[in-house]
């Protein structure tokens, strides 16, 4: 605490004492001379240190000048320089200190003051350094620094609300702005996304694959399909029912195609027959070439489904519910008038029993088709009943312990229909009618419809030129006759078609041809038949066929 501090101009020196607590050194002034003018003299008495609040209001010292080399005269205001006052009376030494060259000895008196480092601001005005009238501050003119309005802050408080409701607003503003351009884009997208999900299944007006615009053959045949026949037979009532499943893999559409019994089709040996007796008569592979030749199609396998083994496959899937259209009676009531098995009307829940019961029912003078579309509809609930996952749709076809055709497996068999059920719980899926003629035959015009575009394929009738048709209608009132007339015609190398039953037996027989061409080819089938040519005649008969026979109770097979 000894060291001296000497500003370099031969005044006092100065002896640090300490630091301030702001870290600035204190240092206290020795000074020689007796009477020495100190403008801070009355700022700055007894005691160590420099105090900051002492005074209100003083500004810092002034800054040095130490090039004046104790000259007179003021520029910025120098305490440390040696010069005169006014008119050079007296000498400014505020330290005390002599001119330079003075020698005279004197009893020092130390006069404590705080040092000021050199280049600090000077006092504002220089009369106060001149010794003249010192302004007086105190502090509760700066009273505004520490202690703010009570009005600013409420400006400032005001601003800040306005500032932050207006942010609010802003935010409110542009959030509102991005979800309602979030929601278009998503509307967008949704839309452009489902016409194209419609564009690639083919459910777009104009571009359906089930559409019978001419424009639609090119895609009609482009597509893929997985198409099996089944055959239902009535192992009590006898007869047949059959329809082809048609899965579109190309536009996720499932199809019923049921198939008239009546339908005409080329057997094997180049004869026409009808698709009831290829199915008795020829089986399983007979029938599905045939079917391919006529349709056009390609069926991978058989489903032969007996009537127990639908019973136990509807028992199994836990029922189906279908839209009856007639009330069905129970064949195994004992009395007349019990209440029919079946009822009429929508969503009829049928057991087993019930859904063998509608499937197989025709009523009395009712054609074919009535049957077939109930058939149809009976298969349509047990798809939509059916489990839509491959291997549990396997584990059902496997509990039937069916035997199936070699074409068909059942691991094939449950993955085919695991995809149809799949079709039908979504609302993919329809059931159509194969329009055939009443001689069996598919007009161009009426079978294009299903045909190219459910079954991709052309239909084609037998080849006429083949062998001569022959439309065998039974009146005799004996039901074999048909079949034998049928094997007597064909082992005459005639072309069989089946007519049907008749209403009621007739008399005698008679044999029809339309075209003065064909008269010697119905003398000849009136011989073949064994019937006088007494019963040729001509007249109106069917497109397809080229002679019409009518089997009256006159007609006698021959025991060949």
């Amino acid at each position: 605490m000894n060291d001296r501090y000497d500003p370099g101009y031969g005044g006092d020196q100065y002896e640090l004492v300490g630091y301030d607590e702001y870290g600035q050194p204190v240092y206290r002034q020795v000074q020689t001379q007796q009477q020495t003018y100190d403008p801070y003299a009355q700022q700055q008495q007894q005691g160590y240190g420099y105090d900051p609040y002492a005074t209100a209001g003083q500004q810092s010292p002034p800054a040095y000048d130490y090039g004046t080399g104790g000259q007179a005269g003021y520029g910025p205001y120098d305490p440390y320089a040696s010069g005169q006052q006014q008119g050079g009376t007296a000498s400014h030494e505020p330290y005390g200190q002599a001119a330079a060259g003075a020698g005279t000895a004197q009893q020092p008196r130390v006069a404590e003051q705080t040092a000021h480092i050199p280049q600090q601001a000077g006092p504002a005005d220089d009369e106060d350094v001149r010794g003249g009238p010192q302004r007086d501050y105190h502090t509760e003119q700066f009273a505004f620094v520490e202690e703010p309005d009570d009005n600013s802050e409420d400006v400032i408080d005001w601003l800040k609300f306005t500032e932050n409701r207006t942010e609010r607003r802003e935010e409110a503003r542009r959030r509102a702005r991005s979800r309602i351009v979030a929601l278009v884009v998503v509307l967008a997208l949704a839309a452009v996304g489902g016409v194209g999900y419609l564009w690639y299944a083919g459910k777009l007006p104009g571009l359906s694959s089930d559409d019978s615009a001419t424009g639609t053959a090119t895609a009609a045949g482009a597509q893929k399909r997985d198409v099996i026949v089944v055959h239902l037979h009535d192992t009590k009532g006898g007869g047949t029912a059959t329809a082809l499943l048609v899965d579109n893999t190309t536009t996720k559409r499932g199809t019923t195609v049921l198939l008239p019994n009546s339908l005409a089709l080329t057997s094997d040996d180049g004869t026409t027959t009808t698709l009831a007796k290829s199915v008795e008569d020829d089986g399983s592979d007979g029938t599905r070439d045939a079917l391919d030749t006529a349709l056009g199609t390609d069926i991978e396998g058989t489903w032969r489904l007996d009537t127990p083994y639908l019973q136990n496959l509807v028992d199994l899937i836990g029922n189906i519910d279908v839209d009856t259209n007639a009330e069905v009676p129970d064949p195994d009531a004992k009395k007349k008038g019990e209440a029919p098995l079946v009822g009429k009307g929508k969503a009829q829940t049928l057991s087993g029993k019930m859904a063998v019961a509608y499937a197989t029912y025709r009523a009395p003078g009712e054609a074919q088709d009535a049957q077939l579309e109930r058939f149809g509809q009976v298969l349509q609930g047990v798809l939509r009943k059916m489990s839509s996952d491959p291997q549990a749709a396997t584990t059902t076809i496997q509990t039937l312990a069916q035997i199936l055709d070699p074409s068909l497996t059942d691991k094939d068999l449950g993955s085919f229909l695991a995809g149809l059920s799949d079709l039908a719980k979504g609302g993919d899926y329809r059931t159509d009618l194969l329009p055939v003629q009443a001689d069996g035959t598919l007009s161009a015009q009426a079978g294009a419809g299903v045909v190219k575009n459910v079954l991709g394929g052309t239909a084609k009738s037998p080849d006429k030129d083949a062998a001569v048709s022959v439309s065998v209608q039974n009146a005799s009132g004996v039901k074999d006759n048909t079949e034998k007339a049928r094997v007597v015609l064909l082992n005459g190398g005639f072309t069989f078609l089946e007519g049907g039953t008749a209403g009621s037996a007739r008399a005698t027989s008679k044999v029809t041809y339309a075209d003065a061409a064909d008269k010697a080819d119905a003398a000849e089938v009136a011989k073949t038949l064994g019937l006088p040519a007494g019963s040729v005649t001509k007249g109106r008969i069917s497109a397809s066929a080229d002679v019409a026979v009518v089997l009256g109770q006159d007609y006698k097979p021959s025991s060949d």
